[in-house]
């Protein structure tokens, strides 16, 4: 299996350059991985070079994910969703997801995000005292 960059992603989602969308193609095809550092960079490229739309990242990427191998796919899947539906950057939707998945008590000074996490932690308060 080879190790997947992000401009192999990008060539492999966008087909805009012949030759290395079929190399991209063929690699991914016969089993590829990446890494959940290399993300970010994928999001920041589809939305801010080519104006992607978030929901369309969001769906877009969460599908790539489903078809290749990759660390903590779960919170990459959910941080995706999170970043589709919401204004927050990848990155503090990877903190959310990690909040609301692994239960990872997230520190932050963003009002967005801390809002956002004081939603998920008054849920998983009310799932606790359900419960009982």
């Amino acid at each position: 299996m080879k190790l997947i960059d992000a401009n192999v992603i990008l060539r492999f989602l966008l087909n805009d350059v012949p030759e290395q969308s079929i190399i991209a193609k063929e690699t991914i095809t016969a089993g590829a991985f990446t890494v959940p550092e290399v993300i970010p960079e994928v999001v920041y490229v589809l939305t801010a070079v080519y104006s992607e739309p978030r929901e369309s990242v969001g769906k877009i990427l969460s599908l790539f994910i489903d078809n290749i191998s990759v660390a903590d796919k779960i919170i990459i899947k959910e941080a995706l969703s999170q970043y589709a539906s919401t204004s927050l950057d990848y990155v503090d939707c990877v903190l959310l997801a990690r909040g609301k998945i692994v239960g990872d008590d997230v520190l932050t000074f963003d009002k967005l995000l801390l809002k956002k996490i004081s939603n998920i932690n008054q849920l998983k308060k009310h799932k606790l005292t359900k419960r009982r």
